[in-house]
């Protein structure tokens, strides 16, 4: 039993690391991209949408929690809050999505997650800014999150194959990955 323990918290680090590695990675290519500010290509979700597609829900979540942990930590409140609420609410709806019967596009679970992120991070700010100003820019995010959902479902989709053979087999998983082909 201390073994699996000790499987689970390794593995769990492993996913955090990896997570923090895109998402420095994602923070220098951003510039070059010429990307408007809050817009980011959301390379960490990957390892959020693996946690939920092959490993238990509690996973995804304490990586989410993590994330904003690590926001807080490195980069302030402001950012640890916003990391938490758009996480949060995208972690919320990428389970509900799982939960509906039949098929659903990878496109649209991988979207749904970066715009349910967007928009979580739009009502922190709100919460933060007292008002509904930051409102005005969600036109610009919902875009971007239509188009980088886009992207990170190719690179989801492209590491696929990997995960299932990771995973070995799990009938729960290999239904959940079935349901985004």
């Amino acid at each position: 039993m201390r073994s699996n323990k000790s499987r689970r918290i390794a593995w769990m680090g492993l996913l955090f690391a990896l997570a923090i590695v895109l998402s420095f990675v994602e923070s220098l290519i951003t510039p070059l991209l010429g990307l408007m500010p809050a817009v980011k290509l959301g390379l960490s979700n990957v390892v959020i949408m693996y946690a939920l597609l092959f490993l238990p829900r509690r996973y995804a979540a304490a990586l989410v929690v993590l994330k904003a942990l690590f926001a807080f930590l490195t980069r302030g409140a402001t950012a640890g809050f916003l990391s938490l609420a758009g996480g949060l609410l995208s972690f919320v709806v990428l389970s509900l999505l799982l939960c509906l019967p039949g098929t659903i596009g990878g496109y649209v679970f991988s979207a749904c997650g970066a715009l349910a992120h967007n928009l979580g991070q739009l009502a922190g700010a709100a919460v933060i800014l007292s008002s509904g100003a930051a409102l005005a820019y969600a036109p610009i995010l919902m875009i971007a999150g239509l188009i980088v959902g886009g992207i990170t479902w190719m690179l989801l989709k492209a590491l696929l194959p990997y995960f299932e053979h990771i995973s070995a087999g799990n009938a729960t998983q290999v239904n959940a990955v079935k349901k985004l082909r």
